[in-house]
């Protein structure tokens, strides 16, 4: 049934011919029957503007409402023909606005009102019966035909109301589809790049000193390459972990943990397998941040390191501080190495441009360039993401509460197991 409807829907001018053809034949019926061949023209001209009442309702009414005019002066009679007034009213109350469609209606109710009185019989009638009567076959149908073409032009706004929404609420939707994956693909890249830039970094220093030990000192070049498949093997476990993220369905990829602080031992021994000088300083009592604003710092710390090992050679020294304050962790990175030629070189780059947005994103600010006395340091602050523990020592006292002590200061070369537990524990005491 719905593919009938459906095929109808797609042919409405075929649809509208077969009405008139039947409205046709109603009415030329009649005129044989009564031997009143005159009425055949009328009868055409009332029933061939259903054809077309689809293109032009108002057009078509007027061509009808004029016919039956004339039938009504000629005192020809009421026809199955008249119908078809019936149903360009409809037509004109559906397809036009209301101002026209009761103009239309207006014209209806006084035409009936004249047929009324133009062929009127109270012979057997009394003439309140017959008006009455005439009131219930003329202007009945008129009203009834307005009111449901009436309704039926609302409901059509209606949807076309809902198809315009619809259609807006998916080309936002879609916008911020667009919107979401663009920022996806940026945290992707960033991620990407700090690890590969920092893993292949250090695989390539240490190939190059394996390839230079390889014959005077074979033990070094072993360590060289046990250190690169260390190395590769990390760089593969992040790999892994990032690219998790683009899998589809319900599949689980065996993913590596989010780096934090507490891996930051890991991240500066490597870097001193490779040959360079790093130190860690830890200020105040450790307090833990949010997942994302640890991974934040660990690649802050990650990317200073590559580009100081890209920029100033193995010769260079870093120094890395983490300082717990009140309101937030200082991250600094601070080398002796040719500053001003790493900010140049470093400009057309994507390293500190990612890092900036991440920093950024977690409502930190960042601070990168050469220092007067030489050398070059990152310095990036990440707030806390609440109020501090007021059980945890080190934070300022309150009213009543004993004096708790000042925060300590832990180095990594002269206390370096202590500061391993803090790291790990996010406790410095």
């Amino acid at each position: 049934m719905s593919a009938v409807y459906a095929w109808l829907s797609r042919h409405p001018r075929l649809v509208d011919g077969v009405l008139a053809l039947v409205l046709g034949l109603i009415g030329t019926g009649s005129a044989f029957g009564t031997a009143r061949h005159w009425l055949i023209p009328l009868t055409l001209l009332l029933v061939i503007p259903v054809v077309f009442r689809r293109k032009n309702p108002a057009a078509a009414f007027a061509v009808a409402v004029t016919a039956g005019a004339v039938q009504v002066l000629v005192n020809a009679g009421l026809t199955g023909s008249d119908l078809a007034i019936v149903v360009l009213l409809y037509t004109l109350a559906a397809y036009r606005p209301r101002r026209v469609s009761t103009a239309g209606l207006a014209v209806c109710l006084a035409g009936s009102a004249v047929a009324i009185v133009r062929w009127a019989t109270p012979a057997n009638l009394g003439i309140m019966e017959w008006i009455f009567v005439g009131s219930i076959m003329f202007a009945g149908p008129a009203l009834i035909a307005w009111v449901l073409g009436d309704s039926m032009r609302y409901r059509r706004a209606y949807l076309i109301a809902l198809e315009d929404r619809a259609a807006r609420l998916e080309a936002e939707r879609d916008a911020q589809a667009q919107v979401a994956a663009a920022a996806e693909r940026a945290r992707i890249a960033r991620e990407l790049h700090d690890v590969i830039a920092h893993n292949v970094s250090v695989m390539v220093v240490q190939a190059d000193g394996a390839g230079y030990a390889l014959q005077a000192e074979p033990e070094r070049a072993r360590q060289a390459l046990a250190a690169i498949s260390r190395t590769g093997r990390q760089a593969l476990s992040e790999m892994r972990r990032l690219l998790g993220v683009l899998r589809a369905g319900d599949e689980r990829a065996e993913l590596a943990p989010v780096p934090g602080l507490d891996q930051l031992r890991e991240l500066l021994d490597q870097a001193r397998a490779a040959g360079m000088s790093v130190s860690l300083t830890l200020e105040g009592p450790a307090r833990p941040l949010d997942e994302g604003a640890e991974l934040a710092a660990y690649r802050a710390v990650q990317e200073s390191l590559t580009n100081t090992r890209k920029h100033g050679g193995l010769a260079v020294a870093a120094a890395v501080t983490l300082r717990y304050e009140e309101d937030g962790l200082l991250v600094q990175v601070t080398d002796d190495g040719p500053g001003a030629a790493a900010a140049a070189g470093d400009g057309v780059g994507h390293g500190l441009a990612g890092m900036r947005e991440r920093i950024a994103m977690y409502g930190g600010t960042m601070r990168a360039g050469p220092m007067d006395g030489g050398g070059y340091q990152v310095s990036a602050r990440l707030p806390f993401a609440g109020p501090a523990d007021p059980a945890r020592p080190g934070d300022p006292a309150r009213p009543g509460d004993p004096a708790r002590p000042e925060p300590h200061r832990y180095d990594d070369e002269t206390c370096p197991e202590l500061t391993g537990r803090a790291l790990r524990q996010g406790d410095a005491a």
